[in-house]
């Protein structure tokens, strides 16, 4: 049994008071008319000598955050989903009884007040009480008023405690549905159809990541949380739905950091007739529509950068944008031995599933550009190794039809000019069990019913994912997963 602090104590010891008074100490059902920041905006500009001739009121609910006690008349300042707002109560409004009730109430006690509108000669809206109805007991006691939670752990551990303390998590909190409305809105509009597909699967597919495994009790199988949304959606393309989307929940058995959360939100996206110019197109216009018709903008602070949404955005190839950083042609056919030399050469370790061309590529582009690709900007030209699920490039079959959107030196999107030919469908399939016998434990395994869909022919399309709370924290100027994450995953206390 934990032990009680001494204001713990006295908490508890107030429940059985009221108890004493008929009252439950946990409330009912109460009916509010109004809420702290609409009526604060309503009476705002009014000036103080108004006030004596109008009668309106209002019925709010909160939890006390402050409390002024002054003998028989006190203020106390409660706050509900859209703020605070202040409280003038005395005992010749609401007789002895009531008074001495309201004298017993700690901070973080939930109330409810019905009273008439007012403003201080200080300038400040308030209301009047007139009838105080006590509504639950906070047994314990909220952290120092000025300090909240400085804990950033654990503030995302107790973030109940941290929405009442941080009024900055609150809005993030309320931000981001906005943020996902504003998207499905978006996407409705350009004819896409919400669908919801399986988390568990029998399959590792979709992407490169290691899974969570998880057991069916009834049919004794393993199945995994899964990874990605990608080869159901496509499924669904070729039962002719042409234009479909997911946003939902995956699961990447990985690390934690300020980029990354092993469950996340992802949005998936699948257009028949598109390609890689279709979904550039549909993606800048999406981060446009966010900025302009929820945040009222189009500059955002984000990674120690000002970020400017505004288009046209940057196109490079990855080959390109390598070659500027190192003075390497990547295009230039080479060997492996000529790959793994120049790696060597600029000190890049290679593991043994890694040594090709493609690989190499890849492992440049990270060391030398990924981090300088501020402003947003379309990197195109993927190698084939790296992209098992991508159509090849028509011109050149090294490389794919592929992008990824950076921000911030960070990846935002990841687009296919999807790959619909089953037979190199499978081949690709096929080399991707080779690199997991060469020790690659996030490559994919073969799909023989996603392959026999193709099969039955999937129109040419166009495909894109982004990370959701990545997305976010582009927006809401949040520099931690965890901040745009009401329940992020944490360490267990020692």
């Amino acid at each position: 049994m934990r032990e009680l602090t001494d204001q713990e104590i006295v908490r508890r010891e107030k429940v059985e008071k009221i108890k004493a008074l008929g009252i439950d100490p946990y409330g009912h059902r109460f009916d509010r008319t109004g809420f702290a920041a609409d009526i604060k905006a309503k009476y705002q500009d009014i000036p103080h000598d108004e006030f004596e001739n109008m009668d309106d009121t209002a019925t709010i609910a909160g939890r006390i955050m402050f409390i002024r006690k002054m003998g028989k008349a006190s203020f106390f300042t409660i706050q509900d989903k859209t703020g605070k707002i202040q409280v003038y109560i005395s005992v010749n409004d609401v007789g002895e009884e009531t008074y001495e009730l309201f004298k017993s109430a700690d901070i973080g006690d939930i109330v409810g007040v019905t009273g008439k509108i007012m403003k201080t000669k200080t300038g400040e809206v308030t209301v009047k009480c007139l009838q105080y109805t006590h509504l639950v007991k906070a047994l314990k006691p909220l952290p120092e008023k000025f300090h909240g939670l400085t804990d950033i752990e654990e503030r995302y551990r107790r973030r109940y405690v941290d929405l009442i303390m941080n009024e900055e998590s609150k809005n993030v909190a309320l931000l981001r549905p906005r943020i996902i409305r504003c998207i499905q809105r978006y996407m409705d509009g350009l004819g896409f159809a919400e669908v919801e597909t399986p988390i568990l699967t029998t399959l590792l597919t979709g992407a490169s990541a290691r899974p969570f495994i998880t057991y069916h009790n009834t049919q004794e199988l393993d199945m995994y949380l899964r990874i990605a949304l990608e080869l159901p959606l496509k499924r669904l393309l070729v039962g002719g739905l042409e234009a479909v989307y997911e946003i939902g929940r995956v699961f990447r058995n990985e690390g934690m950091d300020p980029k990354h959360n092993p469950e996340f939100t992802l949005m998936e996206a699948y257009l028949a007739y598109s390609d890689l110019e279709g979904m550039m197109e549909m993606t800048e216009n999406m981060f446009q529509t966010i900025g302009r018709e929820v945040f009222h903008k189009m500059n955002f602070n984000f990674g120690g950068y000002e970020i400017n949404l505004e288009g046209p955005w940057k196109r490079i190839s990855m080959t390109d944008a390598i070659k500027e950083k190192t003075g390497i042609d990547f295009k230039e056919e080479m060997t492996v031995e000529d790959a793994l030399k120049l790696a060597e050469e600029h000190h890049i370790e290679v593991q043994e599933h890694e040594k090709a061309v493609g690989h190499i590529i890849n492992l440049f582009f990270e060391k030398y550009v990924e981090d300088t690709l501020i402003q947003p900007t379309f990197l195109y030209g993927h190698p084939i190794e790296i992209s098992p699920l991508t159509k090849k490039n028509p011109e050149d079959p090294r490389f794919v039809d592929r992008f990824e959107l950076f921000i911030a030196g960070k990846e935002f999107a990841n687009a296919y000019t999807e790959l619909n030919d089953p037979i190199d469908q499978l081949e690709r399939f096929e080399a991707q069990i080779a690199e997991r016998n060469l020790g690659n434990d996030e490559a994919n395994d073969i799909d023989m019913d996603f392959v026999e869909s193709l099969e039955y022919g999937m129109p040419p399309a166009g495909g894109i994912g982004y990370g959701i709370d990545r997305l976010c924290m582009l927006f809401l100027e949040q520099e931690s997963i965890r901040d745009v994450l009401l329940f992020p995953t944490m360490k267990e206390r020692k």
